[in-house]
C-alpha cells in the first residue's frame, strides 16, 4: 500500500470520529470520542508536516482531556457524598 494513501486513510479515520463525536447525546461520551479524532489529526497533521493541523488539534486533545478530568472529578465526588 501507498505511504500516501495510508496517510490519507488516518486523515479519514479522524474525519470520522470526529463527525461520529458530534452526534453524541452524551458531552462525556462527545469528548472521548473526539479525543480519539483530535489525537488522529495530531498525527497526521505532523505525518504530513500540516503543522497547523497538529497544533489546533493538540490543542483540541487537551481541551477534551481538561474537561474529561474535570467531569470524572466530579462524577467521583458526588460518589463520595452519596
Amino acid at each position: 500500500m501507498d505511504s500516501l494513501l495510508s496517510f490519507e486513510l488516518l486523515g479519514y479515520m479522524a474525519s470520522v470520529f470526529v463527525a461520529i463525536s458530534l452526534m453524541m447525546r452524551s458531552v462525556t461520551r462527545l469528548r472521548m470520542i473526539n479525543l480519539v479524532g483530535a489525537v488522529l489529526f495530531t498525527v497526521y497533521g505532523l505525518v504530513i508536516a500540516a503543522y497547523p493541523v497538529a497544533v489546533v488539534n493538540g490543542f483540541i486533545v487537551f481541551v477534551n482531556l481538561y474537561y474529561l478530568q474535570q467531569t470524572w472529578r466530579e462524577t467521583a465526588v458526588l460518589a463520595r457524598t452519596a
